[in-house]
């Protein structure tokens, strides 16, 4: 009975052709014997298991072959070939560095080095995990490696390129070997399989290839211990349980949770991923990336980074189409947050659910319904309360100013919160201020923050006005007069247009144009935060007043209060008569349990 090989080691490449995923640095192998160009030093460098030894070997083989083939390997049946085979030739000598990395190990590799070979043309020394080599080590080989007799070749050997001295790397050619793909390592494997006469699918061996990590030597060990496992019968799910692998199908289940918002499902789906044994961390590297596979694979331009077959390629990427690219790119930062703080956190289950709810969340609109949030809940309306419609007629604007004055631009008053109210007695409403601005006290600073200057960026701007801003509207040099109470009107119809974007409603509220000359006016804000936000809106608002005035030379100048703030303050009863004006069935609810302020 033949003895047992695993197939690591029965499948070794023993000619140039058998080597799988280095065809280009083969063939330059190969033409060098075949020229005759031969150095005296070599360095293979790469990751493991990606055949640096196995080239270095038939390398070292092929040279003192006396009877190559046409294609330039060797014959396997001349005498140097022969010794070589049978492990018994004096000409390739091997060291192992991480065992013998000391100075005196290196002087007696110098003193070999001294002894020309009894047959063939050529010494061959083979110097694996040269990286472990001392410092000393490094020294005492210098000045052998540069100049070696001419019947001598060093082939060294590293996984680790970086820690060679420079010295060592300027005395030889460098070879770097690339991480064997998986298409490859499937194409191998298929081919072991089959001389095997072992039954396997496909997606099998697409998981080894993967589990494998671009190592040749480590997909053929995985799949003798599969195969021994599954009787020689290899299947995905048999694959998936051998190697303690999750199923792809549990991170599809929950990106159709986090699209659909559903944060119950996804702790559900979790909760069996932990029932089945899987280490959390294991988990959330898992999940960045299959999230970072459906990234490369939404784009036509990156979907070569996705390593896979075809149809595989196909699937993720349908899959991918779902979601926008934005959604990725927060829900992978997301999940890298998670892998640096796993190690620190006190309660680990809980950091990976909490992680699974901000990316349930990700799509959810902000609290202001302007869909600029992070992690906000969808706003919850009780049961049984019916929409009110917007009100399609804008609200009277309040008395403006008919001449403009070179005074200081008014200054937004700030509006505290609603006060609570109570049923003691009835009594009437008082009326709503007609103007939400005040001119700034005297000695107040005014600092302009530009003219007719806004961003092309819309961020922060809500749905209803990036609607508005793609309207429709074509300059042509309207210049129609207009008149201070009808910009403010425009002002006012826009305000009521976009009922859900409070922030901005409530800063153009406070802040209305005055006009400076011509068509030409000022705003005044409270705050740099205001300024940004009226800048991302401008370009909207300017479109929006050129066609309701019909006047295409407008422009806005934004103006930042530096002084006191305003000496106008709303008190209690502005800000409840304001809230009335505004929501009538508020007005309907105060009358109708006849409340009053406390």
């Amino acid at each position: 009975m033949e003895k047992y090989l695993v197939s690591a080691r029965k499948y070794r490449p023993s000619t140039f052709n058998s080597v799988v995923g280095q065809k280009a640095l083969t063939v330059t192998l190969r033409n060098s014997i075949t020229t005759d160009r031969l150095a005296h030093a070599y360095l293979f460098c790469g990751s493991r298991g990606v055949g640096k030894t196995s080239c270095a070997r038939i390398f070292a083989k092929t040279i003192n072959c006396t009877n190559r083939t046409a294609e330039g390997d060797a014959c396997n049946e001349c005498e140097s070939c022969r010794a070589f085979n049978e492990n018994r030739s004096l000409n390739i000598i091997e060291l192992d560095a991480a065992s013998n990395n000391s100075v005196d190990d290196i002087r007696a590799l110098v003193e070999q080095v001294q002894i020309p070979p009894t047959s063939g043309k050529y010494r061959v020394f083979i110097v694996d995990e040269v990286h472990m080599l001392s410092q000393a080590a490094f020294n005492a080989f210098l000045k052998t490696l540069e100049e070696p007799p001419g019947y001598v070749i060093f082939i060294l050997a590293t996984t680790e390129k970086h820690k060679i001295l420079a010295t060592i790397l300027s005395r030889c050619q460098i070879y770097d070997f690339n991480r064997i793909t998986i298409q490859d390592m499937v194409d191998h494997l298929t081919y072991v399989a089959s001389q095997e006469g072992i039954s396997v699918e496909p997606s099998a061996l697409n998981i080894i290839a993967r589990k494998a990590d671009g190592a040749m030597r480590d997909a053929l060990s995985i799949f003798d211990q599969v195969a021994a496992s599954s009787m020689g019968n290899i299947t995905y799910q048999s694959t998936i349980d051998n190697l303690n692998i999750l199923d792809y199908e549990y991170y599809n289940r929950l990106f159709d949770a986090f699209l659909n918002q559903d944060v119950p499902q996804a702790l559900l789906i979790y909760k069996e991923i932990r029932e089945k044994g899987f280490d959390s961390l294991f988990f959330i590297n898992g999940l960045a990336s299959h999230l970072r596979d459906l990234m490369v694979a939404r784009d036509p331009q990156t979907i070569c980074l996705l390593e896979a077959s075809d149809e595989a390629r196909k699937a993720t990427a349908q899959l991918a189409s779902r979601c926008t690219p934005q959604f990725f790119y927060k829900a992978m930062a997301l999940c890298n947050d998670a892998d640096l703080n796993y190690r620190t956190a006190s309660n680990k289950q809980f950091l990976v659910e909490l992680l699974l709810i901000k990316l349930c969340q990700l799509l959810s609109p902000s609290p202001i319904n302007a869909g600029d949030g992070e992690g906000q809940l969808k706003k919850i309306t009780p049961a049984g309360e019916a929409k009110q419609p917007v009100a399609s007629t804008p609200q009277q604007p309040a008395a403006h100013a008919p001449a403009p004055i070179p005074a200081p631009a008014p200054t937004p008053a700030p509006a505290p919160a609603p006060p609570q109210v109570s049923v003691p007695h009835s009594a009437p409403i008082p009326a709503a201020p007609s103007h939400a601005m005040a001119t700034p006290a005297p000695g107040a600073k005014t600092r302009t923050i530009g003219l007719n200057a806004p961003k092309l960026s819309l961020k922060g701007v809500t749905k209803e006005s990036k609607q508005s801003a793609t309207t429709n509207y074509i300059s042509q040099n309207r210049n129609n007069e207009f008149s201070d109470a009808a910009i403010d009107t425009a002002w006012e119809t826009y305000i009521s247009s976009h009922p859900t974007a409070h922030i901005l409603i409530n800063t153009m509220r406070a802040a209305r144009p005055r006009r400076v000359e011509g068509t030409r006016f000022v705003i005044m804000v409270e705050n740099p935060g205001q300024v940004e936000l009226m800048n991302n809106a401008m370009t909207d608002i300017i479109t929006y007043l050129a066609n309701q005035l019909s006047n295409d030379h407008i422009t806005i100048e934004i103006t930042l209060n530096e002084g006191e703030s305003s000496p106008h303050v709303w008190d209690s009863r502005e800000v409840f008569s304001h809230i009335l004006q505004e929501t009538p069935n508020m007005k309907e609810f105060v009358e109708r349990f006849k409340l009053t302020l406390s």
